[in-house]
Formats: C-alpha cells, sequence, structure tokens
C-alpha cells in the first residue's frame, strides 16, 4: 500500500516521461503495483485485496470454535495455539482477521463494568512486593478438588511469579510465600497485602500477632491496603488477571507438580518476555536490587486433616503415604514443619501413627513403609476365602413366613396365603368312585 505522498511522487515522475520500470527501481515496489496505482485501480491509503488463499482461512474453524467454547479467551493466548498450527502471520494480521470476521461473540453481562477511571503509581525499584491470592476453581486433573494460586508482584518492573496450593490458611501461606520469593530471586523491602485475614486482622485493621514473625525473619515491613482501595495492589491484581487468562485457562497439566513446572516456565518464558517500551519486564527486573533471603523458611507448621483410604494410604500434596490398615477409615491429621524432609501423621488422640519422608509436590508417589505393606498384607489375606459368593442377581421373593409377619402387623387376614381345604378333595374322589361302580 503507498502513501499519498508515495502515490503523488509516481504520477509526477510519470508526467514527467519516467518508467513504469525505472519508477519501480527508484520507489521499491513493484511494476504491477505501480501501474495500478497509476491506471486507478487503486488508491493511496486504501489496503487492496489479498490475492490468493488467506491463511487465516485455514485455521478460522478452530479460532471460531475456540470463541464458541469461551469468548473470554484473550487473542494473544489464541495467537499462540494456532502458530503451533502453523499459522504464520503476525499478530495484528491475525487480530483484525478476528474482528472483520466477526468471530468473537458479544457477552453482554462483561460490557457494562468497562471504561472505569484509573491512576498509574510510581514506584520505586525494589521498594515493594504485591500479594494476592485467586481462586482458581476445579482442577482439570481433580474435579472434586479445588486449586489457588498466590502470586507475588515486583510492582516496579511487573516480574510475577506464582505458587499453586489446594489451601490458603496461614501455613500455607507463609509456604507461598518463601516459595514465591526463591523464584524471584529476592524479596522487596515491603510487602502490600490487600485485607486478607491470615494478614491483617479484620476489626483492627493492624498486623496479625500469629504473621509479625514472618515479616521479621524476612526482614520486610509489611502495608495493608486502604479499605476499598484495592487499586493501591493494581500490579499485582493485573498480573493475575495475566496469568488466569494467558495461562490457567489453556493449560493441559495432569497433576499439581506438571501444573507448577508450567507456571514457573511460563512466568519465565512469557511473563518476564512481555514489553514495556524498549525493554522487556525481565531486563527491568534486573535493575531491581533485592533483599537476599535467609538460608531455611520460616518453621511454620501445616495441618489437614485427612480420612484413611480402604487401602490404608493419606492424600497429602498430590502423593499418599501408608498407614497401619487398622486405622482404615479413621481421621488422622498430616503435620508438616517448612523446612522439615519429614512428615508426621497423628492420630484424634494426638499420637504419632507413622513418620514419612516427604516427597516432592504433586508428583503422584506412594511412599509405603515395609512395615505397612506388610501388616496390609496380613490383614487382606488373612481376610481370603475361597468360598463362592452368594448370586447377587437370584430371585428371592418374601417367604411364606415373612409374608405372616406382615399380615400380622397390618391387620389384613387376605395376605396370609392360600387356605387348603382337603375335605373338597375327599369328596371328588367319593364321588368319582361311585360313577365307577355304577
Amino acid at each position: 500500500m503507498l502513501t499519498q505522498e508515495e502515490d503523488v511522487e509516481i504520477h509526477a515522475l510519470r508526467k514527467q516521461g519516467w518508467s513504469i520500470s525505472a519508477i519501480a527501481r527508484h520507489t521499491g515496489r513493484d511494476r504491477k503495483t505501480i501501474r495500478a496505482y497509476l491506471i486507478g485501480d487503486r488508491q493511496a491509503g486504501v489496503r487492496g485485496p489479498v490475492v490468493g488463499s488467506d491463511p487465516f482461512d485455514r485455521v478460522e474453524p478452530y479460532a471460531r470454535q475456540r470463541l464458541s467454547d469461551d469468548r473470554h479467551v484473550w487473542a494473544t493466548a489464541l495467537f499462540d495455539e494456532v502458530q503451533v498450527l502453523g499459522y504464520e502471520q503476525s499478530y495484528p494480521t491475525f487480530t483484525r482477521k478476528l474482528r472483520e470476521r466477526d468471530l468473537r461473540p458479544r457477552c453482554e453481562a462483561c460490557e457494562g463494568v468497562k471504561g472505569r477511571a484509573t491512576v498509574d503509581i510510581e514506584h520505586p525499584p525494589g521498594a515493594e512486593i504485591q500479594w494476592d491470592w485467586v481462586e482458581l476453581g476445579t482442577c482439570p486433573w481433580d474435579p472434586a478438588v479445588e486449586v489457588f494460586m498466590l502470586a507475588g508482584s515486583l510492582s516496579h518492573s511487573s516480574k510475577t511469579r506464582g505458587w499453586l496450593s489446594y489451601s490458603m490458611d496461614q501455613p500455607h501461606l507463609i509456604e507461598g510465600v518463601d516459595a514465591v520469593l526463591r523464584r524471584l530471586g529476592g524479596t522487596a523491602r515491603t510487602w502490600r497485602v490487600d485485607r486478607m485475614a491470615t494478614v491483617i486482622n479484620p476489626q483492627t485493621g493492624r498486623l496479625q500477632a500469629s504473621f509479625a514473625p514472618v515479616a521479621k525473619h524476612y526482614g520486610v515491613s509489611v502495608v495493608p491496603c486502604p479499605p476499598r482501595r484495592g487499586n493501591r495492589k493494581g500490579v499485582v491484581e493485573k498480573n493475575i488477571d495475566f496469568l488466569t487468562q494467558r495461562w490457567w485457562r489453556t493449560t493441559t497439566s495432569g497433576n499439581l507438580a506438571d501444573a507448577q513446572a508450567d507456571l514457573d516456565r511460563f512466568c519465565a518464558v512469557t511473563g518476564d518476555g512481555r514489553r514495556r517500551g524498549d525493554v522487556t519486564v525481565g531486563d527491568t527486573a534486573k535493575g531491581e536490587r533485592l533483599l537476599g533471603l535467609p538460608a531455611t523458611p520460616f518453621p511454620a507448621t501445616t495441618e489437614e486433616t485427612r480420612v484413611v483410604a480402604p487401602n490404608a494410604l493419606v492424600s497429602v500434596d498430590g502423593n499418599r503415604y501408608s498407614m497401619p490398615p487398622e486405622h482404615v477409615g479413621t481421621e488422622v491429621t498430616v503435620r508438616r514443619r517448612l523446612g522439615d524432609p519429614m512428615l508426621r501423621i497423628i492420630s484424634a488422640a494426638g499420637r504419632v501413627i507413622a513418620t514419612h519422608q516427604a516427597a516432592p509436590r504433586g508428583r503422584g508417589r506412594v511412599v509405603r513403609l515395609a512395615e505397612h505393606t506388610r501388616a496390609l498384607e496380613n490383614v487382606v489375606l488373612g481376610a481370603f476365602t475361597t468360598d463362592r459368593p452368594c448370586p447377587s442377581k437370584q430371585n428371592r421373593p418374601p417367604s411364606q413366613a415373612a409374608l405372616r409377619i406382615a399380615a400380622e402387623i397390618t391387620g389384613d387376614t387376605s395376605r396370609r396365603g392360600p387356605v387348603i381345604d382337603l375335605g373338597v378333595y375327599q369328596r371328588h374322589i367319593d364321588a368319582q368312585n361311585t360313577r365307577d361302580g355304577a
């Protein structure tokens, strides 16, 4: 497409006697393009139709179906997917095709909340990190379980890391904070949080006494957002929106460990690769001087209540641990101290039943102690029998005894069964003998 200035120039050169080939060499354009503008087939500033097949036609059915399934999927996420399918045109061309062909369905519920005013807040490098939880809903690998993500974002560079968990209580928050900080490579001097009850007392608005030792352990100060001022931590909220739309909506992970590894990769590659002007998020984050981290995490203790399964296993953090078979069906407490490689399983009476080496989170491993395996085998073999089980599909209506009891309960004498009078048969036989004798 020629600009207005280029169109004026080629017409002037043509009037001066230049050939089309000379004008094409002079402007660096194709001869057919120059001829089309000179004879009026094309106009300056107006994009002409693409000659030949449109590469978007091949991926349009996929894009239409994805937008029909999820009308809120981001165009950037959809663009990543069609690139895997072989689409080679640019992102602006892709989004233009989506608009021209009206592939995204309208959502009336969301159109009424757009257009609110916002304000930009300056954040010095290394001064603040913002924290927030997000409820991701049921996880794809286990629809009966909800999963949560703790996100931590450096306010200056917007560098973000996330940590997945099945719980949002304070011990898991402390575990997630340490995990995110080690992924970021340090901590800022101030932690900005909303008024989450695990950190801020809801009644007083001051720091929880149980969380103060955590802040001292990492050498930081904790600053809550003012009431109804969620925009004070808008960096992490925007990054949560980015992670949920670009990563969580499209992930195909099969367990917690795979999802965490996929999230780490996405944050390091796609998240840090986002551009802010002429530099990326990762390049900006390199200029932030963060404080060093303690050698070990804060020694918080996580406790989770579980019911021992029939196979004498307890499920914790995506792994299963063995138990003595006599505790099948009972409630136990799984206790783990951060930084300690061992976890302990405690009975309702407070007695330690089993101690295991903790497996990596979400790996789906089964950790069995040899003595638990032998005890379970003895129980199973002891209950083994060669007797044939009762047939499950045999017709067994209520017996006469059961019917008599039912009749006595209801007072219904008609349900006591048939009454057999042998005198009727005797009279029939006597009459038959009389006819034979006659």
